[in-house]
């Protein structure tokens, strides 16, 4: 993939939906145009099993007329496919209900300047290169242990692509964008027990992947770690969630502090702007513009600038999260989050898992999390879970089939700690976390 070439093209194409759509009566008018190019290989006991390769391509129109809202897509690029979209959002929106909130954002939110995030990294490989990378993987999974009794496989994939968005502001932008990632998945057995788990590493630059070799090694060792485990009865003790599971944590946040939550009242954190929400040292800011980052963008789904500011600033909540639409509805201005967080960093205070591990008389901590158990209106907390009872500051044995339950706001409030062992594979980079007291329920 050409990535200036792709760009300039679908600029163009989204220049001329809006062009049109204004033509045809519009009053205001957006089109959000993506191009997308990937492979995908995995292999299983040692064999090639699956090869995928991935083109796709995009386009959405969304029209404002009279305050009514209408959005098409299409697939087809020709000016034919174009028209035809443009005349299907317009149709649309001569059904809808007229909107007082709808329309484009502010012409003066609008990004001036696209920085070089350096978000694109082709990887240039093929098949046979990636099969050779995932074979490694899988090979050091399997040599790890010889209670591996089994494979799931491991894969590689890469991708690439590039969003473009245009508004009747006159606003034009778009830039390319890369992911890769290499993972491993084995089955561990011993005596009766029968254990899968997993490992995975994600960058925007392959350069930046761990070494294939500790993928496997890492999804072995976890599977490992989780024979033989016991049931254990009823308590409150400390729980650590691994950085892995703990950006779930403030994933429950950023959907509570989310716009179309706040102005639907469906959230356990409604009207919490200004309130502590958190213990003192807690501070989580919102950086767009970190190189290379899996979060990072110059301008959200909308065209706005994004910008660095504090969600929680000394536990205390500063920010929303919102869209031009989820801000008109609250009286605010959005804060350039149309489509989501942009890398939320979770400040640490503490050291890493294991040393928090060492600070703990007794505790669990968690290794997987199960079902959905969470009610983001209430923030009522209840998953199944499996992990490691602590003993003594060190982990005594794995634990399956328990139930760790709480209350999202008070969960917040009872985190101690904030590890320094920080996962950056995702838009969440955040450490291990302690929470004081929670329940875990077992047999």
């Amino acid at each position: 993939m050409d990535p200036t070439a792709v760009t300039e093209s679908l600029q163009r194409t989204a220049a001329s939906a809006v062009e049109l759509a204004k033509r045809l009566g519009a009053d205001q008018a957006e089109a959000s145009v993506s191009h997308d190019e990937g492979l995908s290989v995995t292999v299983r006991i040692g064999e090639l099993e699956s090869v995928e390769r991935q083109r796709d391509r995009g386009l959405a129109v969304t029209v404002y007329k009279n305050r009514r809202k209408g959005t098409a897509s299409s697939s087809d690029f020709s000016p034919r496919g174009v028209e035809d979209a443009v005349r299907k959002a317009l149709t649309i929106a001569s059904f809808t209900a007229e909107d007082e909130y709808a329309g484009l954002a502010d012409p003066e939110l609008m990004a001036r300047d696209v920085p070089n995030l350096e978000l694109h990294f082709p990887s240039g490989l093929d098949v046979d290169a990636a099969t050779e990378i995932a074979l490694r993987c899988e090979s050091a999974a399997r040599a790890f242990d010889p209670r591996i009794e089994n494979s799931d496989g491991a894969s590689v994939g890469t991708g690439e692509g590039v969003r473009v968005y245009a508004n009747s502001h006159g606003f034009v932008g778009g830039y390319p964008s890369s992911s890769h990632s290499v993972s491993c998945s084995v089955i561990a057995k011993s005596g009766s027990s029968l254990e899968r788990d997993y490992w995975y590493t994600a960058a925007r630059a392959f350069e930046d992947l761990d070494d294939p070799e500790h993928v496997g090694r890492e999804a072995a060792a976890r599977a490992v770690r989780r024979l033989d485990a016991r049931q254990v009865k009823t308590k409150i003790v400390p729980v650590i969630y691994p950085a892995e599971l703990a950006r779930g944590l403030f994933g429950h946040l950023l959907g509570a502090i989310r716009g179309t939550a706040q102005y639907r009242k469906s959230t356990f954190l409604l009207d919490a702007l200004g309130e502590t929400v958190f213990p003192e040292f807690v501070d989580i800011e919102e950086d767009p513009f970190i190189p290379r980052g899996m979060g990072s963008a110059p301008f959200d789904a909308e065209g706005v600038a994004t910008r660095r500011r504090m969600l929680v600033e000394r536990g205390v909540l500063r920010g929303y999260l919102l869209s031009s639409y989820s801000a008109r509805r609250l009286g605010m201005q959005t804060t350039g989050n149309a489509g989501g967080a942009h890398n939320v960093i979770v400040k640490p205070n503490a050291g890493t898992l294991a040393e928090i591990i060492a600070g703990c008389n007794e505790a669990f901590v968690v290794g997987e999390l199960l079902g959905q158990g969470v009610n983001p209106v209430t923030g009522d907390y209840s998953r199944g879970a499996a992990g490691f009872w602590v003993e003594h500051g060190e982990i005594a044995y794995p634990v399956n089939e328990v139930t760790v339950a709480g209350n999202l706001k008070e969960m917040f409030q009872s985190i101690v700690a904030i590890g320094s062992d920080v996962d950056l594979r995702g838009a969440v980079r955040t450490g291990s976390v302690l929470i004081d007291r929670l329940t875990v329920a077992g047999g």
